[in-house]
Order: C-alpha cells, then sequence, then structure tokens
C-alpha cells in the first residue's frame, strides 16, 4: 500500500509517467421492442424485454496528473490480450517515455510472463524494460485510481443498453475526447502518513 501511495505522491515526471490501469465488463443489449417517445415532462419508457449480445471487455488506462485517459473496447481479456493492450500504451501512446510506472491490481494476467507467452522474447524484453509494475493490495482496489475513472464512464456512458461492439465504442469514443479535451484529472490527497493513522489497525503490531 505504502509503495503506491509514495508513487501518487511523487512530482509529475513525462519521462516517467505514472499510468493506472484497470479492466471491467459491459454486457450487450439489444432492444427488442423500440422505446416509446418520451412525453412532455416524463422520462423515455424501455420494455423490459431485450436481446443478449454478449460481453465486451474495457481496458481502461488513466494518467491521473496529466488528465489523460485510453478506453479500449475488447472481446477477451486473456493474457494475450491484456499484453497487446500493454504494447499499445507504450508504443503508441508513451513512444517517448524513457519507463512507465503501471499501477494495476495483482490479475494473474498482469506481469511479465503474459508479455513472454504474446511477443518474441526480444519484444518481450524491450516491452519490460520500460515498464515498472506497482500492485495494489488484496482488498485495497481502491488504491487504484483508474476505479475512480471507470466509475465516471460507468455513470455518463454505460448506464443504458449498448447494442454491439460498434455502438459501445463509438460510445466510449465520444466520452474519452470529451474527458481528455477538459483534461479531467483525479486529485489524489490520501498520503502515506494518513494511511499509518487512519488504517493503524491495517499494520502489524511489534511485541516487546
Amino acid at each position: 500500500m505504502e509503495q503506491v501511495l509514495d508513487l501518487y505522491a511523487r512530482p509529475y515526471d513525462p519521462d516517467e509517467p505514472i499510468v493506472n490501469m484497470d479492466e471491467t465488463t459491459k454486457q450487450l443489449t439489444q432492444e427488442v421492442i423500440e422505446p416509446l417517445p418520451p412525453l412532455p415532462g416524463e422520462a423515455t419508457r424501455y420494455d423490459t424485454l431485450y436481446k443478449r449480445n454478449g460481453v465486451a471487455v474495457l481496458f481502461l488506462f488513466f494518467e491521473a496528473l496529466r488528465g489523460w485517459r485510453q478506453v479500449n473496447v475488447a472481446e477477451g481479456k486473456t493474457r494475450k490480450d491484456w499484453a497487446w493492450q500493454v504494447k499499445e500504451l507504450l508504443d503508441v501512446h508513451y513512444p517517448q517515455a524513457k519507463k512507465v510506472h503501471l499501477v494495476m491490481d495483482n490479475l494473474n494476467t498482469h506481469d511479465g510472463a503474459s508479455l513472454y507467452e504474446t511477443f518474441p522474447p526480444e519484444e518481450a524484453h524491450r516491452l519490460l524494460s520500460r515498464l515498472e509494475f506497482h500492485y495494489t493490495p488484496k482488498h485495497g482496489s481502491w488504491l487504484n485510481v483508474a476505479e475512480i475513472e471507470l466509475s465516471v464512464l460507468s455513470r455518463q456512458c454505460l448506464n443504458r443498453r449498448i447494442p454491439d461492439l460498434q455502438a459501445l465504442r463509438k460510445e466510449i469514443g465520444h466520452w474519452q475526447t470529451e474527458r481528455n479535451q477538459i483534461k479531467s484529472r483525479v486529485h489524489w490527497q490520501f498520503t502515506t502518513q494518513d494511511a499509518r493513522i487512519k488504517l493503524r489497525k491495517l499494520y502489524p503490531t511489534l511485541c516487546d
């Protein structure tokens, strides 16, 4: 926990950006009966019937200090899916960064082995040399700033029926562009010192 909090306390450094990463899913659902147009002063009415069109996986990368986010829609969340996301992060979005500090939960796909399983050894080594992993502790996913941004995405964009991957990518694209244009940031204020006071019960007790 303290490693992540110390990382958040660092000043902005474009050569070593701090990027948070998280995943979620979205059930794709299509209307069976077209919603009725709203009456004056009333909300649109939807029928309870809908058609399931599968589940999409969302990979969200968020650099809180710069106010930048990238959300990619995929069909799976295997080791290889994650590895390709990381490669895009480094080669497309941060080609000039010396090292990217990647904060994420400790899922079994979130490690260097996924890169070696997906790419030739030379390429996997190249990518790993530009990465430093920082894992949130068990039951400590609230430390991942990307969860805050995912919550915003869910409230502002995903809280309605979306029929397919194409429509989902379009909706998320509009949301992402708007958020990036205004450079919406997260101002993290919980520090290591705060943790030692407010979460002292989680620290081991040294006996005399």
